[in-house]
């Protein structure tokens, strides 16, 4: 195996990585495109660590399939929808890629599905999250692992629905609105009420006018409906101002492992929060995280363990059909149970969700973590049924009604 590293669709750079068995020179490389955010405010939920998951799936996999062998370019696609369309582009067009993974920033994910569509590539979304991607811009070349904007909704808007009533601070674009839009629509059908919202642009330094007008709103639960540094900072600053400490109860509705190392558990404890995945939950995520670990040094987020089994299930469809070709693979794909240590027999509809179960869990208190990483507490867990949004509500083009 091998990797590219790709900054910005401008350059390309060798890194050195693990090869797999010696191939024929003439015999072309199978090439996955993974494309986040390397440096940016989603670097630690995706970033380095969902390219070092994508080489740890292709070297157990064993570094080839049908001969071919496996190479990696990862890409930076800076949350700019044009930078990322114009790497993958070129990397279509010139670099032979196969397949896409990864792609946070929602805004980005649904341009790079529009391309795959066109192009008849595959598209493998494990960090990015609107449920769009499996509604109204499905794609029978797009697969959503993870989980979604609905998922997030259903694990953590319900149960809180009542908690409130509640004020959102939303990030200004695709992936925030679309968050915002489900937990609202989960909160009210649980028989909450929504007072109002704000919108902040990504990156904001300082959240304190955001802050003043959900207090100032009277809600008494405020949904944070952003990711990675962004909800970092609101939570930090939050508390900070004492809503906790006032009565006012934060739902940050989309964090991460990573997210609650930085927050640090006590500003953190007694969030709630769902995952599609949890390196503590049983001994084969443990073990498996560990090996992350090692490499990365910091245990993997839903979205890196999901961009290894995404990845993983991919490789395995192109040995049974024994070709790349996108609509045979995307077929086998979609009639193999998904089976590993991410989920327990995942099922990718024909809307190309991949269905399997959520866990919504708790922050611990300081005093309740026994080891590093030690963070979350199960409180229950989402049949993926139940999780993930009805075929009929989702209006994908590709559903027969």
């Amino acid at each position: 195996m091998s990797l590219r590293l790709l900054a910005a669709g401008l350059g390309a750079l060798l890194v050195p990585a693990l090869l797999g068995p010696t191939l024929a020179q003439s015999t072309k490389p199978l090439r996955i495109g993974v494309l986040n955010d390397m440096a940016g405010i989603y670097a630690d939920m995706a970033g380095p660590g969902s390219v070092i998951a994508a080489q740890m799936a292709v070297e157990d996999f064993g570094g080839s399939v049908l001969g071919r062998k496996i190479e990696i370019l990862a890409g930076d696609h800076q949350n700019k929808p044009d930078i990322g369309s114009a790497l993958v582009n070129r990397w279509i067009d010139e670099d032979g890629v196969d397949v896409i993974a990864d792609i946070p920033t929602s805004s980005v994910l649904l341009g790079i599905q529009e391309i795959g569509r066109r192009k008849n590539k595959l598209v493998l979304a494990s960090t990015g999250g609107s449920s769009d991607f499996t509604g109204k811009f499905c794609a029978p070349t797009g697969i959503h692992w993870t989980y979604d904007t609905y998922a997030l909704a259903v694990g953590t808007g319900l149960p809180l629905a009542k908690e409130g009533p509640w004020y959102f601070i939303t990030a200004d674009y695709a992936f925030g609105h679309a968050l915002e839009r489900d937990t609202s629509e989960a909160v009210k059908k649980a028989g909450g009420k929504i007072v109002g919202s704000v919108k902040h642009p990504q990156g904001t330094a300082d959240f304190s006018s955001y802050l003043l007008q959900a207090q100032s709103s009277g809600a008494r639960m405020i949904g944070i409906a952003s990711s990675g540094a962004d909800q970092i900072t609101t939570i930090k600053q939050a508390t900070e101002f004492g809503l906790p400490q006032s009565g006012v109860k934060l739902a940050g509705l989309y964090l991460h492992i990573t997210d609650i190392h930085a927050i640090g558990l006590k500003d953190a404890q007694r969030l709630i929060l769902t995952q599609a995945f949890y390196w503590d939950l049983n001994n084969e995520t443990r073990a498996w995280s560990k090996r992350f670990f090692e490499r990365h040094k910091a245990m993997p987020t839903m979205g890196q363990a999901g961009t290894y089994s995404a990845i993983t299930h991919y490789l395995k469809a192109v040995q049974a059909v024994g070709s790349a070709e996108t609509d045979k693979v995307a077929a086998q794909m979609k009639a193999t149970p998904v089976n590993d240590f991410f989920a327990k027999n995942g099922v990718i509809r024909e809307d190309g969700r991949m269905v399997h179960d959520l866990y919504v869990l708790e922050v611990k208190k300081p005093e309740e973590s026994k080891y590093p990483w030690d963070y979350l507490k199960l409180i229950r867990t989402i049949p993926g049924d139940q999780a993930f949004r009805p075929l009929s509500e989702g209006e994908c083009p590709l559903v027969k009604q």
